[in-house]
């Protein structure tokens, strides 16, 4: 029998678990016979067996022309029929992330940067598609959900998948057990969210206005034909296309076509941006004008300008500090290495908000919502020399801030960290913390029906109850 039919009726024949047995005696007497460590080595057959059972009905989902690319998904059945689970979620991490980097690179790059990356020193370093391994596989993920490469369901699981890679895979030295029906699921998740997801034709609009701004003039009819696009729009796509907009109007190698096509499409659009969008476009201004960037400020003002936004710009360029400070938080926090790194930022920030924890409105919310990513960890373990430096922030808070931390959760970030164990009972830990500032009865009566909720507090967001109390409170913060 050859190895091809072999390998074959792994996937098919009933018996394919003998074949998995014996394919382990043989490589345990191997390792014996060279004096190599045979315990706690393989994942239990009946776990192999698991995956193998269900996988055929996973890969029909994935077409021709993508197997026949698909090296890690061939990698990840070679090492889960050797019973080295963690292995094989590496390699579907890779195929993942390798799907998805193709996708972004298929669209418009700088629109993607624009949306994905917070750091603006990191993002002028960003050019072309060969970039794209300069940006953290988080990163990634967030900057596909803001463009909507992903649904907001895809980047809630596949923020847990990258957690179980980065935490219980073999890019990590670890002892945890991984089951077939996990790694099977998992693989489900990057299949259907990821590798065989077709582009939404909101997402296909945006494409194809963004290529034809840059490279045809637009007349005002024309551009007034392309505002009628954006009465369909949600809310989150307009202030990403907003954003799009405002990164490529500060970019130096943008032509004077494209400003000219964006001076008439950005005041047709204006209205429906959200004020937070708005004040961040003030403080990228402001950061313009104190790293002493003499062509982006002088474009970014001329942006504000176009949309009349003048009220935005910034008068105090601590903002700007400020800013840089809460990205340069965020960007180690959600990077590997964050329990080393985190300390030094977290006084950074915690020295330019001051003793009486003065935070310009403009980056209030950022700053809230930041604090709270922070404090909820990143599900794997505290920061110890960075904690006691948020808990001083957060208790600085005022009535207002604390509101908005109440109501992070409907925050798809602050969310999803919300499937993890120890993210959930910090964010319990930080509703305790918030309810002596707060005065309003509605506020309280919140806090209350979280701590008491039935269900996982990652699906609290999309609880109908709550969210009619949340329109009421919001009316209180505006």
């Amino acid at each position: 029998m050859s190895d091809e039919k072999t390998g074959s009726e792994l996937a098919t024949r009933p018996s394919y678990d003998l074949q998995l047995r014996e394919f382990e005696t043989n490589l345990l007497d191997f390792l014996d016979q060279h004096k190599l460590p045979t315990k706690r080595i393989f994942v239990g057959i009946d776990e192999r067996a698991a995956v193998f059972r269900n996988i055929e009905s996973v890969l029909t989902r994935v077409d021709e022309n993508h197997k026949q690319r698909s090296i890690y998904i061939s990698k990840f059945v070679a090492a889960v029929a050797s019973g080295l689970f963690d292995a094989a979620l590496n390699y579907l991490w890779d195929e993942t992330i390798f799907e998805l980097r193709r996708r972004v690179s298929q669209y418009d790059l700088s629109y993607f940067y624009d949306n994905a990356v917070s750091s603006s020193e990191k993002r002028k370093r960003l050019k072309d598609d060969s970039d794209l391994v300069k940006i953290d596989d988080s990163e990634l993920i967030h900057g596909a959900k803001e463009i909507e490469l992903i649904s907001d369901l895809g980047f809630k699981h596949l923020d847990h998948i990258r957690y179980m890679r980065n935490w219980a895979s073999a890019a990590h030295p670890n002892q945890n057990e991984l089951t077939g029906l996990q790694l099977i699921s998992w693989l489900e998740t990057c299949v259907k969210e990821v590798i065989s997801l077709p582009l939404s034709q909101v997402v296909v609009d945006i494409k194809r206005l963004l290529t034809n701004i840059k490279s045809n003039n637009l007349s005002d009819a024309e551009a007034k034909e392309v505002a009628i696009f954006f009465i369909n729009l949600t809310q989150d796509q307009i202030n990403n296309l907003a954003s799009g907009f405002f990164g490529m109007y500060t970019r130096e190698g943008t032509s004077s076509q494209t400003r000219d096509n964006i001076n008439k499409l950005v005041p047709l659009l204006w209205d429906r941006v959200d004020e937070s969008t708005r004040q961040h476009f003030g403080m990228k201004y402001g950061q313009f004008v104190a790293n002493n960037e003499q062509q982006e400020s002088k474009l970014a003002k001329q942006f504000l300008d176009v949309v009349e936004g003048q009220s935005y710009v910034p008068d105090d360029l601590r903002i700007a500090d400020i800013e840089t400070a809460i990205d340069n938080l965020i960007g180690v926090h959600r990077a590997v290495n964050n329990f080393h790194n985190e300390p030094t930022f977290a006084r950074q920030l915690q020295r330019l908000i001051g003793s009486y924890g003065n935070v310009p409105p403009q980056v209030n919310r950022y700053y809230v919502l930041t604090l709270v990513e922070v404090f909820l960890t990143n599900g794997n373990g505290v920061a110890w020399n960075a904690e006691p430096v948020y808990l001083s922030l957060l208790n600085q808070f005022d009535n207002n801030q604390a509101i908005e931390t109440v109501l992070s959760f409907t925050n798809s970030t602050i969310s999803s960290r919300l499937q993890f164990p120890r993210c959930k009972e910090k964010f319990l830990n930080l509703l305790e913390l918030m309810e002596p500032k707060i005065s309003a009865p509605v506020v309280k009566e919140l806090i209350e029906d979280i701590q008491t909720f039935s269900g996982p507090l990652d699906k609290m967001k999309d609880d109908s109850g709550l969210k009619r109390k949340i329109k009421s409170i919001q009316r209180i913060l505006n």
